[in-house]
């Protein structure tokens, strides 16, 4: 037994046997509630706690995460590719941005926006402003140079708590991304978001299933499974008649 960061006890227990059938037991940390901690801030660390993407991402220097989901779909769309110009909407704590510019190399371009302080991340051109902001376009389009090979959408909005009213809070931010993208991407480009399942996902699909050639809905296993969340891979971006 020994003391978390914040102050509050932690023990170590064993889960059920492992695999191959050889007894083996995982060890589990457990968070114990305490005076200034609630129940949800115990559950969101005993899952922080216990998350092999976490604990793999500390391992292995990325910012958080969510770049596993990242590595995973684009192992298998390969949206990005050596060279590439990207945009990274959403950009902190910069996850997305390191895998962006490991992908794309010294000859790509990657910037990055997000309403959050952003430590600096190796070859990625950051701004902290609201991508909502009247000026967030021009300057955005100012640090691209010239029209985007990528954007990438990892924008969430403050949860309320209430599943229809962050659905919609975060669609109106996917939107307005894929809105952008499209004054953006270059033909050919791709455009990659996360979404929240909840209705109004079809109305976006559709929107893009006239711009791109090919649109699709996935989930990474780097995703937590009891999550509403889905990314969107839309590619073969068709530059729409002005």
């Amino acid at each position: 037994m020994g003391r978390c960061g914040s102050g509050g006890i932690v023990s170590t227990v064993r889960g059920g046997a492992g695999k191959g059938g050889r007894g083996e037991r995982e060890l589990k940390v457990r968070v114990k509630t305490g005076k200034n901690r609630s129940l949800s801030s115990k559950l969101w660390l005993e899952r922080q706690l216990n998350d092999p993407y976490v604990a793999r991402a500390k391992r292995e220097g990325y910012r958080s995460r969510a770049a596993y989901k990242l590595i995973e779909i684009d192992d298998k769309h390969h949206v990005l590719k050596a060279g590439a110009r990207v945009l990274d909407l959403g950009a902190a704590p910069g996850g997305w941005s390191q895998v962006a510019r490991q992908r794309v190399g010294g000859k790509g371009r990657v910037v990055a926006i997000d309403i959050l302080e952003m430590d600096d991340v190796a070859g990625v051109d950051f701004t902290q402003l609201d991508f909502l902001d009247p000026a967030a376009p021009d300057k955005l389009k100012a640090m691209l140079g010239g029209p985007a090979d990528v954007v990438l959408s990892d924008m969430a909005a403050n949860a309320t708590g209430h599943r229809q009213t962050d659905h919609l809070k975060i669609m109106a931010l996917v939107d307005a991304g894929a809105e952008f993208a499209r004054e953006v991407l270059r033909p050919g480009g791709a455009f990659l978001a996360k979404v929240i399942q909840g209705g109004t996902e079809n109305e976006l699909l559709a929107m893009l299933k006239r711009d791109f050639t090919s649109v699709k809905h996935v989930k990474p296993a780097a995703s937590r499974a009891d999550s509403a969340e889905l990314y969107v891979v839309a590619t073969g971006f068709r530059q729409p008649m002005r």
